[in-house]
């Protein structure tokens, strides 16, 4: 049997319908081998990045099986549609299927809802034989006790240059609950994470000395994460990650993640507004330990990005002069400023839903960029838009880089400048573009 496992790209704007092509990417791609390595015995695979190749539509196949995110869905869609055309059975599974299950079951022969580390075998079993069912639900949560090596050896590891950077993933879910995050809801509600063993042994398996661990919330159980930490030392590797801003303030914690090798890590911290916090149910950040936070990782020279929501109902217009003005005081390397959206499935959309707010609800999540698809209750969406733009804009400019970033003498401060410049690349892009798609 030959089974194809795509992941599509993108199309770049709803103006512009070409899709996102590249010829590189910074970070290997976990997905498509970690399916190869669920696939049962006895098959003939073949793995595409359509965001780096291109998709043979009349490749000899028996099974397209295809990994959606809402961001990809509706290129997904047209693949799928093209296979079924040549009578190619065609399977999709990813987060998206979780909360637009109805919407995708219209394009392909059989969908996984859920985690699809059990179910995905006995789908491939089912196709060969031709018993397909169309809907396959995780009825219980994955044990990540000894998960299969990703099969790196099926692919190209060109487009990832010299130095390449692997992901790994140490757990799934998140011990918290915020308003806006989907992530719970498709992934269960414990936090569940690997054997320190099992990850060491994978970092073993790959051979790789850059890993970026996978986790949308590394270090969610804090003993845990010290003896996997513990175990990375003699392995002499550098690594990031996402954890939360409160764990910042665990001395014990971050001096151990330095000497495990720790580069670079990306903190939620999403608003420097105590009152915005509490609204999102945000309990763990507080705003008044900001200043220690960042003080302390500067002390440690450790290469650090924030990540910013902006919309909510608690802001008014002047919070992002304010938070211009907090990034620069404090010296950030870097930062990543967002739109408030809504994802179906949470609290955050049944409530604006609800209450009218939201403005197009199929586009949700479904473009590149940052689009506003709420009513802001302080300003008008595109306000909120601009004054997004405007943010990055000032925050990546070449001024602002002089004066916030330290010479780049040492790893973690490279890491800094080479998010700077890349951020700025797409500053320049954006401009040029002068958002036409808007």
């Amino acid at each position: 049997m030959r089974l194809y496992i795509i992941q599509p790209t993108h199309y770049r704007s709803p103006s512009d319908r070409s899709l996102h092509k590249t010829k590189k990417r910074s970070v290997v791609n976990l997905t498509l081998p970690y399916l190869a390595a669920l696939v049962p015995s006895g098959w003939e695979i073949t793995l595409i990045d359509e965001q780096l190749e291109d998709i043979d539509f009349n490749a000899p196949m028996d099974i397209a099986a295809i990994t959606t995110w809402t961001m990809n869905s509706i290129r997904a869609y047209e693949i799928a549609d093209r296979f079924r055309r040549r009578g190619v059975p065609v399977l999709m599974g990813g987060p998206h299927l979780s909360f637009h299950t109805d919407e995708a079951a219209a394009h392909c022969d059989a969908l996984c809802v859920g985690e699809g580390d059990n179910l995905w075998p006995g789908m491939l079993e089912d196709a060969a034989a031709g018993r397909l069912r169309k809907i396959y639900r995780s009825g219980e949560l994955c044990d990540l006790r000894r998960l299969r090596m990703p099969r790196y050896d099926l692919m190209d590891l060109k487009p990832y240059g010299l130095f390449k950077t692997f992901s790994v993933q140490t757990s799934r879910g998140c011990p918290f609950r915020c308003e806006f995050c989907s992530e719970r809801l498709y992934l269960g509600e414990s936090y569940r994470y690997r054997p320190a063993g099992d990850v060491v042994e994978e970092i073993r398996h790959i051979g790789a000395r850059n890993i970026l661990f996978a986790d949308s919330n590394f270090a969610g159980d804090v003993p845990h994460t010290m003896e996997l930490m513990e175990a990375l030392i003699p392995l002499r590797i550098r690594w990031s990650a996402l954890w939360s801003a409160h764990l910042c303030k665990n001395d014990a914690l971050m001096d151990l993640a330095k000497r495990s090798g720790l580069l670079h890590l990306n903190i939620g911290m999403e608003s420097i507004d105590a009152a915005t916090l509490f609204s999102m149910n945000k309990k763990a950040n507080k705003a008044g330990e900001y200043r220690q936070i960042l003080e302390g990782l500067r002390r440690r020279g450790i290469s650090y990005s924030l990540n910013f929501i902006f919309g909510w109902d608690t802001e008014k217009e002047g919070v992002f002069a304010a938070t211009l003005q907090f990034l620069k005081k404090h010296k950030v390397p870097a930062a990543y400023f967002n739109i408030l959206t809504p994802d179906k499935g949470t609290p955050l959309y049944d409530r604006m839903l609800e209450e009218d707010r939201i403005t197009n609800v199929e586009d949700l999540g479904r473009w590149p960029g940052d689009r506003c698809y709420i009513k802001p209750r302080n300003y008008s969406a595109e306000a909120l838009e601009k004054n997004v733009r405007s943010l990055h804009n000032s925050f990546y400019g070449y001024r602002s880089m002089l004066a916030r970033l330290p010479l780049p003498f040492t790893m973690s401060n490279i890491a800094s400048w080479v998010i700077n410049f890349s951020q700025h690349d797409v500053m320049r892009k954006d401009s040029k573009e002068n958002f036409d798609s808007y």
